[in-house]
């Protein structure tokens, strides 16, 4: 990643020191709190204890309340259900919310996840053939639907029902008004709030919730949790009260899916955070819609058998071997080929042989390697279909809804996308792409940025200020750990140990505090010749056999620089 410009966020003095007062907390706790816009004593209380209280009400989500009732109507007449959803985490775990809830109603439910390569993404005329095939009267999406029109026409044509859950961007008409498929019931809260950032399996848990009840749907909520973890949604508000509850429950009394999955994911017994399951469990998850076939999922999650469901967690295990395989070698031939062709604003990059299911990645890896919006894309008979993966910067599905015209299809968030193309019109979507870019994006937009929370002087680190860090768990998107920033601190002792981390103490004035820098050795250079530097970390505890202290995990370090 290109060398950062540093920022940290300042506050009144004074009123870190009123809020300090009025909440018992730090100084320094005040002022992250403060620049994350927590500013009076019942933001923090509701902040740092949140609890499912606090959640709205299923049914101000429009479409839920009638959702709700033409389900219950179909299960007391013994309709069958289809709930279709789809092939990432999100799409699956939501689609595992939802069997479960109509199972628990009593109803007749089956589910279709299409298959990556064979189907293509989201509701289209396959699931409404299997739908037809298998004798459903009721097609119910999950994280998928909002810009299906032809099959929910195709549904309806055939006679059955369909409602729509989703929280994808609508496709919006020339007048700017969105345009909703012709559903008995549609379900987005994109549609009365624009910039909501619930995730598909949030959606489907609200279902739940208007079907169960508060008490019955609690047992569905590690599900939610993942989905919404998985789907880079910010980890504030709704998002943060259910994902803390779900971890708590995926720690304590995992589902036995979960169990099993932890267990290949040899994490039994730890307990594991937001940002842990976001490099354990859901990679494993969803491995087998990028190189294989999603459906066993849902029988891993909604199994009620711990040994039925040890072999679906294997098997996903292996997939996720075989993703990591095939995404390192695209990885390494997208860099060759950067390296011939360069870069500008964006990267775009596209081969006959690279595989679908993990072009995603690619393009991630690429956007957070170069700090360019990364288009990675697989061309077959005549067509391009790709990932798009953007800096914070830009919208970066208002971006490509400005080339549409040159488009077969598109769908996506601000910062990840899909796009089909027609091949020979790469070099155009380029060309398009850097012209927008060119009159979107600053050349400050253009180098990273390093959000400091607080600025603090090494004696400001103590075990209550970790403690009451550790308090602003789960940590994700939307809601980082904490960096906090020293200026003018003695290096101590540097050395590089095991893989490339830095190792060192930093001393200002009596205080010196250990510190690591993972992946950090490339530094012990500019730290030894500088003597003096300042330094951007998160302090934490590290423990060992005989005791523990102190640690500050370093992110960034510079030369000290003088007043």
């Amino acid at each position: 990643m290109p060398a950062r410009r540093w920022l940290v966020q300042k506050t009144n003095p004074d009123f870190i020191r009123y809020l300090s007062r009025c909440a018992s907390i730090s100084t320094a706790f005040a002022q992250i709190l403060i620049n994350r816009g927590i500013k009076t004593p019942s933001d923090i209380y509701n902040y740092l204890d949140p609890t499912i209280d606090n959640l709205e009400p299923p049914d101000s989500l429009g479409g839920i309340a009638e959702a709700s009732r033409l389900i219950k109507e179909a299960v007391s007449s013994n309709k069958k259900i289809l709930v279709h959803g789809d092939y990432d985490t999100d799409g699956l775990t939501g689609t595992a919310i939802l069997v479960i809830a109509i199972r628990n109603l009593g109803g007749k439910v089956d589910y279709f996840i299409p298959e990556r390569l064979a189907h293509g993404y989201g509701f289209n005329a396959p699931g409404v053939r299997y739908a037809k095939e298998t004798g459903a009267d009721i097609i119910l999406t999950v994280d998928c639907g909002i810009t299906s029109l032809e099959a929910t026409r195709l549904a309806r044509d055939e006679g059955m029902g369909v409602i729509i859950t989703d929280h994808h961007e609508p496709k919006l008409d020339e007048s700017g008004n969105p345009v909703v498929p012709p559903a008995d019931i549609v379900i987005n809260p994109r549609l009365s709030n624009p910039s909501s950032t619930i995730s598909g399996s949030m959606v489907a848990f609200k279902l739940a919730l208007s079907l169960l009840g508060q008490e019955a749907a609690m047992e569905l909520i590690d599900l939610a949790t993942l989905g919404t973890i998985a789907d880079i949604v910010p980890l504030i508000g709704e998002n943060r009260i259910i994902t803390k509850e779900g971890l708590r429950r995926i720690n304590e009394s995992p589902r036995p899916g979960l169990l099993a999955l932890k267990e290949v994911s040899r994490i039994n017994g730890r307990e594991v955070t937001a940002n842990g399951l976001a490099y354990t469990l859901i990679p494993r998850l969803n491995a087998s819609g990028r190189v294989d076939k999603a459906r066993e999922v849902i029988s891993l999650l909604i199994s009620d058998n711990y040994n039925t469901a040890l072999p679906l967690a294997e098997r996903l295990n292996e997939l996720n071997l075989k993703r990591q395989e095939i995404q390192e070698e695209i990885y390494q031939e997208a860099k060759a080929m950067l390296d011939k062709k360069g870069y500008h604003l964006s990267i775009v990059l596209a081969s006959e042989n690279w595989h679908e299911g993990v072009v995603g990645i690619v393009a991630s890896r690429l956007a957070e390697e170069f700090y360019r919006p990364s288009f990675v894309f697989n061309i077959k008979d005549g067509i391009a279909k790709g990932s798009a993966r953007s800096i914070p910067p830009l919208n970066l599905y208002d971006t490509i809804s400005a080339c549409s015209n040159i488009l077969l299809s598109y769908g996506g968030h601000k910062q990840a996308a899909g796009i089909r193309l027609k091949e020979e019109n790469l070099p155009l979507f380029e060309e398009a792409i850097n012209n927008l870019l060119s009159e979107t994006l600053t050349d400050e937009d253009l180098i990273p940025l390093l959000t400091i929370d607080a600025s603090v002087t090494l004696r400001d680190v103590n075990f209550s200020l970790v403690r009451e860090i550790n308090k602003m768990e789960p940590f994700g998107c939307g809601n980082p750990s904490p960096l906090l920033g020293a200026k003018g601190c003695e290096v101590v002792y540097p050395k590089v140990v095991g893989k490339g981390h830095l190792k060192m103490g930093l001393r200002h004035r009596s205080v010196t505090i250990d510190c690591i820098g993972f992946d950090m050795g490339e530094h012990l250079a500019l730290v030894e010749d500088a003597g003096f530097v300042d330094a951007v970390f998160t302090p934490t505890i590290n423990e060992w056999e005989r005791g523990k202290g102190l640690q500050l995990r370093l992110h960034a370090l510079r030369p000290a620089e003088t007043d």
